[in-house]
């Protein structure tokens, strides 16, 4: 059995004790922001849990207490933990909700995902004509991989963003730069939702909407949590791991042999990431979870099937965290500008077709939070209204996750078109 690898330099080198570590963070985090004291409160109101799953591992790498870049855990979270946390959070989708959304949170997610398409490309184009280094770069350092990363965040969540760090293969200095820049403008766009959420009326009013189907989607949606929520049982945590687990070896063994023969026949496919094994693992694994959906597996969500998506999401991210290097911030911080641009854009783009359709503020809220933040913020921000409503916020991001990385992909391909000319 290996346990320590080649890390020169680094304090700590045997993988178990890194491993207790990581999860020892997990626990702190987890445990200290679930306190009601008000000065830890007030803590994580500015710094998010998120946030510090993040970059405590990375302050650890940064000062050599560890070597992250050359753990073997970081391919063990990109490879078993993250196709594994996507098939459980996916498995969940229902099309026939999303279909009966359609008319206006369907509109305002739809409309919230085609901002962030296409409000990148424009970001990087407008810097590109005053600050051209800023969206500069060569080889891992091109900025259009690493806001290609930030695309698959703003469109699903944590677990597209590091599928397309895998398959845009950014720098650990850029994509620590971009975790910042993530964090930073995300939550300052959902602290204003928030405080809408609170102001609604007003919204609504702005929007000349009539919030009547708010209302009896409320009562619907209370209904159903009531009807189907149980306690779980041990057969359905096995279950639910199996078909995660399984889903993922299923996905790499069809997966590899693909992306191999590319390679081989279609090479010049690279510069579409046709020829990376990864794209197709999340392609699959995303396929197993929307065919999971059709099939009684379904309803392992109302024993917790997300949860454990997040468990394992979160082991993914303190992997990730781990290859960071924190004072990589520092090295551009003109990305939070391209950022700021990014984000104006989609919520420019939601006050044109809100106000157009006169649509209430809580889909328009809603709808870009199941893109920007994914099920946990989308989780927030739609609670904020009334607790009944969170299953249209997890709706509405089971389907942001299932499209995330291909359309974050898609606008990854565009920045790279702008920030070329």
């Amino acid at each position: 059995m290996q346990n320590d690898i080649s890390t020169a330099g680094s304090l700590i080198t045997n993988t178990a004790v890194i491993v207790g570590i990581l999860m020892s963070i997990l626990g702190l985090v987890f445990y200290t922001s679930s306190l009601s004291n008000k000065y830890i409160k007030g803590f994580y109101n500015i710094i998010p849990p998120l946030l510090l799953c993040y970059f405590l591992p990375g302050i650890l790498n940064s000062f050599h207490v560890f070597d992250g870049e050359n753990s073997a855990l970081t391919s063990i979270g990109s490879r078993y933990f993250l196709p594994s946390c996507l098939i459980l959070f996916i498995i969940n989708l229902d099309l026939k909700e999303m279909w009966a959304l359609r008319k206006r949170a369907g509109l305002m997610f739809i409309t919230g995902t085609v901002g962030i398409v296409l409000g990148g490309p424009l970001a990087v184009w407008l810097t590109t004509l005053v600050a051209p280094e800023v969206v500069g770069g060569a080889g891992p350092d091109e900025v259009w991989r690493g806001l290609g990363s930030l695309a698959g965040s703003w469109i699903g969540g944590s677990a597209n963003q590091v599928a397309l760090r895998e398959i845009l293969q950014p720098s650990p200095k850029l994509f620590s730069s971009i975790i910042a820049v993530d964090v930073f403008v995300a939550y300052i766009w959902m602290a204003f939702l928030l405080y809408g959420a609170s102001k609604s009326k007003q919204f609504d009013k702005f929007f000349k909407a009539d919030s009547k189907d708010v209302d009896a989607l409320l009562i619907k949606m209370d209904e159903k949590a009531k009807a189907n929520n149980r306690t779980p049982e041990t057969k359905d945590f096995m279950i639910m791991l199996a078909l995660a687990f399984g889903g993922t070896g299923l996905a790499t063994f069809l997966a590899e042999p693909i992306a191999d023969y590319i390679t081989q026949y279609y090479p010049n496919l690279e510069k579409f990431s046709l020829t990376n094994s990864f794209f197709w693992l999340v392609l699959f694994a995303t396929i197993i979870g929307i065919s999971l959906s059709f099939t009684p597996a379904k309803k392992l969500e109302n024993a917790g099937a997300s949860k454990i998506g997040t468990v394992l999401l979160y082991m993914l991210i303190v992997t990730i965290g781990m290859q960071m290097d924190i004072l990589a911030i520092l090295d551009n911080p003109g990305l939070f500008i391209v950022g700021i641009i990014w984000m104006s854009f989609h919520a420019l783009l939601l006050l044109i077709v809100g106000k157009l359709f006169k649509i209430p503020f809580f889909y328009y809220a809603v709808g870009s939070m199941a893109n920007v933040g994914g099920v946990a913020s989308a989780t927030v921000t739609s609670a904020a209204f009334h607790p009944s409503l969170i299953s249209v916020g997890v709706i509405l991001s089971v389907f942001s996750y299932a499209i995330g990385t291909y359309a974050g992909w898609i606008t990854a391909l565009l920045m790279q078109l702008v920030s070329s000319i």
